[in-house]
């Protein structure tokens, strides 16, 4: 065989490869970079899980569909980190104007024995009625917790009822089909987080 019919048979696929390579480059856009976070490379699966809103219904995997869902865990007895949050996150609704609509806002209390419902909803509602409240038993919690990826600790204090809880401060991105795609983290600024919220719901529409 002639070398030259050597070289072509080598050159031919490889320019092949590499052409198909360039056009998946080209025609496939590059994942949105976040200014507040990371995007995870593939969107990890949610399994079923049964929470309790802060109305006293259920909340469960079919809650997340068919809306991007901010997720952040704390309790109504934080006294820093979680009220700040929740009004950084309210300022970022107000940013994001009518697209605002189509994120949840859900509180994920991590302290089910004080954070009944009723308590929930006043504390979630001050901030903005459209916000949600969940929690759940701490063994459906520590269940979810490694799907969603956070984690929490109950932290002793002078008396029972005066304990506190070390929590994940970091936001949860959820997509419509309710999987994982994301992770805000702190320090969290509105304007950051309406523009990359902005991008993420563009890409994702």
């Amino acid at each position: 065989m002639k070398s030259s019919t050597i070289w072509a048979l080598v050159l031919v696929p490889v320019a092949a490869l590499l052409g198909a390579l360039a056009a998946h480059l080209w025609l496939e856009p590059p994942a949105p970079r976040l200014q507040s976070g990371t995007l995870l490379p593939q969107p990890r699966a949610i399994a079923d899980f049964s929470l309790i809103g802060e109305d006293g219904k259920p909340f469960t995997k079919s809650d997340l569909r068919g809306h991007w869902s901010v997720v952040f865990t704390g309790y109504t007895h934080c006294p820093d980190v979680c009220p700040t949050t929740l009004a950084t996150l309210k300022s970022t609704a107000a940013k994001l104007g009518a697209r605002a609509d189509r994120v949840q806002v859900v509180f994920l209390s991590v302290d089910p024995e004080r954070d009944r419902p009723e308590a929930l909803e006043r504390y979630v509602h001050y901030f903005d009625p459209r916000f949600r409240g969940v929690t759940a038993p701490n063994a459906e919690l520590d269940r979810l917790a490694p799907q969603l990826g956070f984690v929490y600790l109950k932290v002793p204090g002078a008396n029972p009822d005066a304990y506190t809880m070390d929590h994940s401060a970091a936001l949860i991105l959820i997509n419509p089909d309710a999987q994982v795609v994301g992770y805000f983290t702190p320090p969290l600024k509105a304007d950051a987080l309406a523009q990359d919220l902005s991008m993420v719901i563009g890409a994702g529409s």
